[in-house]
């Protein structure tokens, strides 16, 4: 284990001495032996990604900059926006519409100067992970989707990266950290992703934007652990975390032989299309509609020339956020079950519709395969008919 750990503390040559500036703001650090000026000088020099600039980004990256470590990298596509507020703490009010990336670099740089901040404002993908992955001592996952992790996972193993996950639902929240070769990985843990649609995501289920932070900070632990080599790192195990109960477990992870990256055969050699592999990949089609589009259904349907259904698969709670008139508000997870559908002639025209398109492009191919003839998904959900007809909408 102590090699594993030296991977990632020895892997930039290290400062020759604190500055007395530095001595002020590190001072205790410097008063735990554990850390001392050698523990604080690895933090200098180390080279740590984050992975997403959300609920637990925030806290990773704040604790990670405060903590000394010389450069952060943080990865990011998304913008600021208001329902972020609730949980993704590195951003404020009048940054709602700036990149994350962004609005986060100017919070590290206001918390510690000292930081070198690379900002990558894009998408992480099979495309570039690799080569992103390669300039960093360390990866630290900040994310929220099944498919970005398995990536994350990949390409670490693939590069023999160090890295920490973690994830978020409701009141609940995990956190592992994995040393490629030493110990087990994501997949070893969860071979296969779930079913599209078995899994609820956080838009749907909510967070308690509290445990973001705690987790988060796990995180943040875990990664300076690594960095200063104290204690012991959360391998081939994970811990998990009730908010209602204040419980925590360890599981114990081991690493599996025949686990598809990290096994004695590999099968994966190469990184994949992870959003189709775990099947939440929507790409247009004919069968989708613009919010334009839609619009003009609607008005058409209103003055009496055209008639369809409007389905709105989005939970409860999303509905009271913003809503179409005139929709009919199924939640996709009671599609199934709805006696409204059983009623309705095969040959009506369906249009449906989510927050961003996904789970109505499964809601499309359940009612297709109820034998449904004329199914159109609403390409880019209520946010593109926020984006493109009503602005007045909260997005969320």
């Amino acid at each position: 284990m102590d090699s594993a750990k030296a991977d990632v503390r020895e892997s930039s040559v290290l400062p020759t001495a604190l500055t007395g500036a530095q001595r002020a703001r590190y001072a205790r650090h410097l008063s735990l032996p554990e850390v001392g000026e050698r523990g604080q000088q690895r933090l200098l020099a180390a080279r740590v990604l984050c992975v997403g600039a959300g609920g637990l980004g925030s806290p990773i990256a704040m604790y990670l900059a405060a903590a000394g470590v010389g450069t952060i990298g943080i990865i990011d596509s998304d913008v600021v926006d208001e329902s972020n507020l609730q949980r993704q703490v590195i951003h404020g009010q009048s940054r709602i519409g700036v990149p994350k990336v962004f609005s986060a670099a100017a919070v590290i740089a206001e918390l510690n100067p000292g930081v070198d901040v690379i900002a990558h404002e894009r998408e992480l993908t099979s495309d570039n992970a690799l080569e992103l992955f390669a300039s960093y001592d360390l990866i630290v996952d900040g994310t929220d989707t099944f498919a970005t992790r398995y990536l994350i996972n990949d390409a670490c193993v693939l590069l023999g990266k160090p890295f920490v996950f973690a994830s978020v639902l409701r009141f609940g929240g995990q956190v592992m950290t994995v040393l490629p070769g030493r110990s087990a990985c994501y997949r070893c843990a969860f071979p296969e992703p779930p079913l599209p649609g078995t899994v609820p995501t956080c838009e749907q289920a909510g967070v308690f934007g509290a445990m973001c932070g705690v987790i988060g900070s796990y995180e943040a632990v875990e990664a300076i652990k690594l960095i200063t080599g104290v204690g012991e790192p959360l391998t081939n195990r994970m811990m998990r975390v009730d908010a209602l109960t204040m419980n925590t477990e360890i599981l114990a992870i081991p690493a599996d032989p025949q686990c598809a990256v990290c096994g004695e055969s590999p099968t994966i050699t190469g990184l994949i299309d992870y959003p189709a592999w775990c099947g939440t990949k929507h790409t247009s089609s004919n069968d989708d509609v613009t919010a334009l589009q839609l619009q003009g259904e609607l008005a058409a349907r209103d003055a009496g020339a055209n008639d369809f259904v409007l389905i709105d698969v989005r939970e409860p709670f999303e509905t009271q956020i913003c809503a179409i008139d005139g929709a009919l508000h199924i939640p996709q997870g009671l599609l199934a079950d709805n006696d409204d559908i059983r009623t309705i002639a095969k040959d009506t025209r369906f249009v449906v519709m989510c927050l961003g398109g996904v789970r109505s492009a499964a809601a499309c191919e359940y009612l297709r395969g109820e034998g449904f003839l004329s199914v159109h998904n609403l390409a880019g959900g209520i946010r593109s008919w926020i984006d493109d007809v009503d602005p007045s909408l909260t997005r969320y």
